[in-house]
């Protein structure tokens, strides 16, 4: 029960404050301070997301090396290029089906630091490669760790972050992602394809040594009734000065009331399906705008239009161009809102980062382990046959068939924001839960 408002504490009750209320600057000075742990904690996770981003466009510059290649053990024919790019997907739908279990049985943390064990054994395998199945072999292990990272990491983030810097925070994976492919087709101006590959074990490993100094989830802590953990973990990410018993009471209420496991007769109510049908099909429709194929094959693609500039440069420009839009979507998504940035923008500042996001923040605490990695796995088999069958298409019909079919899609996702995506901006995860359980929609407009 809440203490009378007369024999409350603390400065929300200083009817005659000794002190002047701060500036919007010092405000903006004491939240960068109060959050730098969280900022760190961000970086080391996300490092996953780089790794990723850096492992799905490896294909980019490798396969038309490959399908020039001496060595007639690694000369790839359209066929082979076309498993080589798409496996990827495969093991990274492998990765989202492992991540429903592993999210909630070893946590969110040391789920996304055992991705680098198959990151690193899949970019030892391609860098070593002496036949076709090393290659198709390593790609499907740095897709699993992908993958994995996919579904952990946006879980992680959100549950870390507080309301007023997660939209900027959840923006990061994305950025970390395009940040990686932009490495990737820098470096592959400069290195032999095996060195590629050797280049992308770095990241993995820094990875994980970060991670390994930080805090675990204080909801997953809470969830496995850790609950000194949890406090201590909560205090370490807010800092020495902040006060985090308000915070905690309510994270540990929320976690109180739904540790029972989810039943399928739970599981039909609407406050638990809606959330996790949206997330599914804003993944789905994500990857039907046509994202990843273009990416895998982005420089086979210029290598068949009449560009100016060599392909490899062009990739490298499409990098550079993404990875500015996401910064841009990172520092405008808690001033515009999400669906602003999902009507109005491209892939890189909407559909790419925010629906990641949105999957973090509306997915019900009971099932987000399990429902983030059926959205990954969802995700990830959808790309699959958009990426097997980019290159068949193409070759039958002209590279304009799929990109028209790429357009119609966005049309569709502008209808599915405009009708079914709620706003989140400055909510808290508990807030956004209790809206779809009791159906009201003023706090989230």
């Amino acid at each position: 029960m809440q203490e009378p408002l007369l024999g409350a504490e603390g400065r929300d009750y200083d009817t005659f404050p000794e002190k002047p209320p701060p500036s919007p600057g010092e405000r903006t000075r004491v939240g960068v301070l109060q959050n730098k742990r969280v900022f760190l904690a961000t970086f080391a996770a996300v490092l996953g997301n780089f790794s990723f981003g850096y492992a799905l466009v490896y294909t980019s510059p490798v396969i038309p090396a490959l399908e020039h290649s001496s060595d007639p053990n690694l000369n790839l024919t359209k066929t082979q290029a076309s498993w080589f790019g798409s496996v990827f997907t495969l093991g990274a739908a492998a990765g989202g089906l492992s991540a429903m279990v592993l999210n909630d049985l070893l946590g969110r943390k040391l789920s996304i630091m055992f991705s680098a064990v198959p990151s690193a054994a899949g970019y030892a395998l391609m860098a070593g490669a002496h036949g076709l199945w090393m290659l198709l072999l390593g790609r499907m292990l740095t897709g699993f760790a992908g993958g994995l990272t996919a579904a952990c990491i946006p879980v992680y983030v959100s549950e870390i972050a507080p309301p007023s810097v997660r939209g900027a925070l959840g923006a990061t994976p994305q950025l970390m992602a395009v940040f990686g492919s932009l490495s990737l087709y820098a470096l592959g101006l400069l290195l032999p394809w095996r060195w590629l590959a050797v280049a992308g074990e770095g990241p993995v490993l820094v990875m994980v040594l970060l991670l390994s100094c930080m805090p675990n989830s204080p909801r997953f802590l809470l969830s496995k009734s850790r609950d000194v953990e949890a406090l201590q973990a909560l205090a370490w990410l807010r800092g020495p000065d902040a006060d985090t018993r308000w915070e905690f009471e309510q994270i540990q209420d929320t976690v109180r009331r739904q540790s029972s496991h989810l039943s399928w007769a739970e599981a039909r109510d609407p406050h638990m399906y809606r959330p996790i049908v949206i997330a599914l099909l804003m993944r789905f429709l994500q990857q039907l705008t046509g994202i990843t194929p273009i990416l895998v094959y982005l420089q086979s693609i210029f290598d068949s239009t009449a560009v100016l500039l060599p392909p490899k440069v062009d990739a490298a420009i499409v990098g550079a161009v993404r990875l500015l839009s996401v910064l841009i979507a990172a520092l405008t998504m808690d001033l515009a809102g999400r669906k602003a940035l999902l009507f109005v923008s491209g892939y890189a500042m909407g559909w790419g980062p925010i629906t990641w996001l949105l999957m973090s923040e509306i997915l019900p605490l009971r099932a987000r382990g399990v429902a983030s990695g059926l959205c990954v796995l969802v995700s990830w088999l959808t790309a699959f046959a958009l990426t097997k069958s980019f290159l068949l298409v193409t070759n039958a019909f002209g590279l304009q068939a799929p990109f028209f079919f790429f357009a119609a899609v966005c049309l569709v996702n502008l209808a599915f924001t405009g009708c079914c995506v709620p706003e989140t901006k400055g909510r808290s995860l508990e807030q956004i839960e209790s809206f779809f359980r009791t159906g009201r929609r003023s706090f989230l407009h």
